[in-house]
Formats: C-alpha cells, structure tokens, sequence
C-alpha cells in the first residue's frame, strides 16, 4: 500500500469551501482512479484564537493507493487538475510527500480496508 500526504493551508475563512471542494469535486475524481483505496482528511480540532494565526492553520489530506505507481499514474495524469480546483481556496500550494505503509503493523486497518473497496 501506498499514501500521499497533502499538506494544505487554506485561505484565511475558506475552510469550509475548501472541505466543500474536496468532497463534492476530488474525491469524485479519486474514486474513478485505478488502485485508490481512501481519502482520509485531517482538520485541526479547533481553530486559533488570533485570526491572523487561522491563516496558517494547516490540513493534511492522506490518499491511499494499492500500488505506487497507481498514485504516480494520479499525479501524472489527474493531479494538476485537482491543484486546480484547490487553488482558489488555498493561502500556499500544497505539498506533497509520498509513503510506503508497512502494512505488517496495521493488518486490521489493511483488511477492513481493501474488504470495503
């Protein structure tokens, strides 16, 4: 199995429209892709008091893979497009770093997983 971390920063009070977009316009096109398992997106419990600091308040978006070289197919291929359609909402580009996850430590995770897909 194979995970890309996206390390977000949404624009100051763009937040919301940005879950907005993943949800109604990527992940739609990660469960067309050959080999994707899960979007899992992480959302910080709560927001900073001071506003100017919120602007910085980070989101990491984890995609699962079966295969890595289906993930690099995805950035080939479909990722620009889905930069795309961050980029209104977001305050920096994304980063990305990539994984192997060391499925013998998380074997249950791994069934339930790819038993759902």
């Amino acid at each position: 199995m194979f995970a890309r971390f996206v390390e977000i920063t949404p624009k100051l009070n763009h937040k919301e429209e940005l879950i907005t977009a993943i949800r109604q316009e990527v992940l739609p096109i990660l469960k067309n892709r050959t080999g994707f398992l899960e979007l899992l997106p992480f959302v910080p419990e709560s927001a900073k008091e001071n506003a100017k600091d919120d602007a910085k308040e980070k989101m990491i978006a984890i995609s699962l893979w079966t295969e890595k070289y289906e993930a690099e197919k995805y950035v080939k291929e479909v990722f620009p497009k889905v930069e795309q359609i961050l980029k209104p909402f977001l305050a920096v580009p994304v980063t990305v770093s990539n994984y192997k996850v060391e499925t013998t430590v998380c074997e249950h995770f791994v069934e339930a997983l790819t038993s759902a897909a």
